[in-house]
């Protein structure tokens, strides 16, 4: 198993206010997917006055998830799937999460069944083209791990927005909003795209938000 305990302080805590606006405002049960300290999920809570359950794999922080929600697992997501209720979710959200699984495709599908009738899925999932990183990679001929970002050691797949949308096709999803979030500031993307004619603007995204229903 990854080391997921030597990670930088802050880490399980992270809120993503970003992706709260991919929330429906009329979702009530709520699954986040790697939920932390429930920091996330409790604002959902709060703001959908919702119900809103949770999977943390590092115990510590699930305990403290544990005082804010509803209900909440204990362990690496694919131990639970089949203990969930069918039909239940309005959202099941998994926030970097996916990256991080052996086998995120077959988790989509088998969640598919856990979502309400108009339920959705919402991710965030690390773009591996992201200027930073694959500047890297295509300059450097390098391929090095770091402690967070995009190339976090504790990564087990790596996609592009591309990829991602097809994960979720071929797991029996539509693809309703696919797009970059957490926009870089530096005009470096700009750059390396003047000679391609600005057709490559997606290195200048280190995450994309897909919102997908069944």
């Amino acid at each position: 198993m990854k080391n997921y305990e030597n990670k930088p302080e802050g880490y399980y805590n992270n809120f993503r206010k970003e992706m709260l606006r991919y929330l429906p405002k009329d979702a009530k049960k709520v699954l986040d997917v790697g939920c932390g300290n429930g920091c996330f999920a409790e604002v959902i809570k709060n703001q959908n006055s919702a119900e809103v359950w949770g999977i943390e794999l590092m115990e510590q922080e699930a305990n403290l998830a544990k005082q804010v929600l509803d209900k909440v697992f204990i362990g690496p997501c694919e131990n639970f799937i089949d203990s969930l209720p069918d039909n239940y979710f309005d959202v099941i959200y998994f926030n970097d999460v996916l990256e991080h699984l052996v086998d995120p495709y077959t988790v989509l599908k088998k969640m598919k069944s856990k979502l309400a009738a108009d339920g959705v899925v919402i991710s965030s999932i690390p773009n591996v083209r992201y200027h930073n990183s694959f500047i890297k990679v295509l300059v450097n001929k390098d391929w090095k791990y770091e402690p967070f970002g995009v190339m976090d050691f504790t990564h087990m797949r790596f996609f592009t927005e591309k990829s991602i949308n097809r994960m979720y096709e071929e797991a029996g999803y539509t693809v309703k909003v696919s797009e970059g979030i957490n926009k870089s500031k530096s005009l470096k993307p700009y750059l390396y795209n003047i000679p391609f004619l600005f057709t490559q603007l997606d290195i200048r995204y280190p995450q994309f938000a897909t919102v997908a229903s069944k």
